[in-house]
């Protein structure tokens, strides 16, 4: 049996999506996996699973649990970490139980389910979605400085680094989704050869191209698709933008700010410009644009990137995201330094000077994502995940 820990409503979100197709992956290899989190969406992975693939949701917290949260409304990341201590309990008290063969756990909630593990010298496998933790704090906190200003108070605390920099120590091997996330890994510590790249396999069904997408008149039109705080790097997009011109671009975000100070600063750089904040199913925003732009500061992989090259668009990414790896410069978009708005306009202004050609860029960037396998990308990590060392 194989115990699988997350901490994200599987199948919703960047981060429900990776506990979805690890979740799954693993069950599709004919293991039995009981996966152990705050429950699941609808839809794909998830309609892959084989039956061996049971589910256990984490329990509410009690009403004063949460109570206590409103208190703290102004500190997300002692929230989060409060939050993720709590899963990570529950957990490991389950897998005590449980006595699975392999534990595989997602970073934050994983701590007490790896001690487990490690006494009892059962293999483990931890999957990190991101870069190191502590490169993700400083980009965070460095960000927060230069564009918000004030003590920062959100995710993750300094309490959280060290409980993630721990799990990284108790781990057997970690998984991460692209070389350049395992290069921040390596760079602050951790042994190469305890570090294996999986890619992440992609929804070719929902997203696809349209049958039919609307010509290209008028202002350029350009999609940004996640969270909208700092890290993300979308204050850099809107100044470019309004460095190329505002009324060449026509910009579409679709996401949310989760913290008041992301909302000041989002409020802030669209001020004059043509911005469009709409929150909700990304792929009609997919669909209407002709152009995806994630300027990211720090991103282990970036699924919306590669959502947007299967809707059939060219992408404009930063050198800090895993999915760059996915883009071939001049053919299916554009890979820029990362929190460089020069360098973001430059991009944009290349995309007006070849607006002829973008419609071609995102048929050749559908082509390319037909050519990854999903079924391999499942199978890949099954193979790797049984590949994993003893714990003890």
């Amino acid at each position: 049996m194989i115990a699988t820990v997350f901490a994200a409503r599987a199948g919703a979100g960047g981060l429900g999506l990776q506990a979805a197709t690890a979740a799954v992956g693993l069950s599709l290899a004919g293991r039995e996996v009981v996966a152990l989190g705050p429950g699941r969406a609808a839809g794909w992975p998830l309609t892959l699973a084989a039956p061996s693939l049971r589910w256990e949701d984490t329990p509410a917290r009690a009403p004063s649990w949460f109570a206590r949260q409103i208190v703290r409304r102004l500190r997300p990341g002692r929230l989060i970490w409060a939050h993720d201590r709590y899963i990570g309990a529950w957990a490991g008290a389950r897998v005590a139980d449980l006595r699975p063969n392999l534990v595989y756990a997602f970073t934050q909630v994983g701590l007490e389910s790896l001690e487990w593990a490690k006494r009892h010298g059962v293999p483990t496998v931890l999957d990190n979605p991101n870069g190191h933790i502590r490169g993700f704090a400083e980009v965070y906190r460095a960000e927060w400085a230069k564009w918000v200003g004030g003590a920062y108070r959100g995710h993750p605390t300094e309490g959280m680094v060290r409980r993630v920099e721990r799990e990284y120590e108790l781990a057997d091997r970690i998984r991460v989704s692209s070389d350049w996330a395992k290069r921040s890994m390596v760079a602050r510590g951790v042994p190469a050869d305890k570090v294996f790249v999986c890619p992440q396999p992609i929804d070719t069904d929902r997203f696809r191209p349209p049958a039919a997408r609307p010509a290209p008149a008028g202002a350029l039109r350009v999609v940004y698709v996640g969270s909208l705080d700092v890290r993300k790097g979308f204050a850099y997009l809107l100044r470019a933008v309004r460095q190329v011109g505002p009324g060449r671009v026509q910009m579409e975000l679709v996401g949310g700010t989760g913290d008041r100070g992301s909302r000041r600063l989002l409020d802030r750089e669209r001020s004059g410009l043509n911005v469009t904040l709409r929150p909700g199913d990304p792929v009609p925003a997919y669909h209407r644009a002709e152009l995806f732009v994630l300027p990211s500061l720090e991103d282990g992989f970036g699924f919306v990137a590669a959502e947007a090259l299967a809707c059939g668009l060219p992408v404009v990414v930063t050198d800090q995201c895993g999915a760059a790896e996915w883009v071939r410069p001049g053919e299916t978009g554009w890979v820029t330094p990362a929190g460089s708005t020069d360098a973001l306009a430059t991009a944009l202004n290349e995309a007006l000077a070849r607006r002829d050609r973008l419609a071609e860029m995102g048929r050749e960037a559908r082509r390319a994502i037909d050519a990854r396998d999903p079924m391999a990308a499942f199978r890949q990590l099954a193979e790797k995940v049984s590949s994993a060392p003893c714990g003890s």
